[in-house]
């Protein structure tokens, strides 16, 4: 009897640790099953999903010398609105913290707050029948820079749109805006410029994300392109519990007027995630 006690023992024993052993691999693969959607949430303009990445930018070979350069930190929140059972509305801003210096023959340095861009996208909350991810509405320039080389003086709105899909890892699409000066300072050119982001990314089951894209401006009123290429790579980490993705890159300043950035640049971004 006793010999036959200690073989059931044994079996509940292993029994116990082989379930210990499954729920420990069920609990890590949901895990890493919220770190994937939530990376390729982030790669997703309009996801449903609070978020605020901050983006540091270094830039140089700036002005007809060559000699400027500039950091730009860009506080950018994303913030949804829930507008009724089958449309979200999705809030991006782009806050830019500047340090600049000789971007122009004598105009030293400046360090401060540069012109807000606010967009609004309105989007459907369930996904099409053909997998189209969209979002559309008004984007606003807002004058709020601290120094007068850090802002355009101008108020701006335009129409702003976004189409994507996502697949098996993949995320494709391009996101388009343009914006007219509507008011400000008499003393400053009129704006009119296109802004257009095609963008392409993959990210990988263990939540690496791998993108490249354009964000290219054009000057309507000077007939001039600014076009920058950049490359990125990114990983959703768990620090304390909480999501955040980390990541950093080069771009490259394919065409620019003599005001913008030439040749090589850096950037590196932390996004900060509140899942709903």
């Amino acid at each position: 009897m006793a010999l036959s006690h200690k073989h059931k023992s044994g079996g509940h024993s292993v029994l116990a640790l082989l379930g210990l052993t499954l729920g420990l691999a069920s609990s890590q693969g949901q895990a890493a099953d919220n770190d994937l959607d939530l990376a390729n949430s982030l790669s997703n303009p309009v996801a449903a999903m609070i978020s605020v990445p901050l983006q540091f930018n270094y830039d140089a070979k700036i002005g007809p010398q060559r000699d400027g350069s500039r950091t730009q930190l860009n506080l950018q929140p994303v913030v949804p609105f829930t507008v009724n059972e089958n449309w979200n509305l999705i809030s991006r801003t782009i806050v830019p913290l500047v340090s600049q210096t000789d971007i122009s023959p004598g105009s030293g340095t400046q360090t401060g707050l540069g012109d807000i861009s606010q967009s609004l996208f309105f989007s459907p909350r369930q996904l099409s029948d053909d997998g189209v991810i969209w979002g559309a509405g008004p984007v606003f320039l807002l004058p709020t820079g601290s120094e007068p080389e850090l802002t355009a003086r101008k108020w701006g709105a335009g129409p702003s749109g976004v189409v994507l899909r996502q697949s098996h890892g993949w995320t494709y699409g391009i996101l388009a805006n343009h914006v007219w000066s509507v008011a400000g300072s008499q003393n400053r050119d009129g704006i009119s410029a296109t802004f257009v982001q095609p963008f392409l990314s993959f990210t990988t089951p263990d939540a690496w994300t791998y993108a490249i894209n354009t964000e290219s401006t054009y000057d309507w009123k000077h007939s001039q392109w600014s076009v920058p290429v950049n490359v990125n790579a990114s990983k959703l980490l768990k620090l304390g519990g909480m999501p955040v993705s980390i990541g950093g890159g080069l771009h490259y300043w394919v065409e620019s007027p003599d005001t913008a950035p030439h040749g090589w640049g850096v950037r590196t971004t932390i996004t900060l995630l509140f899942p709903n």
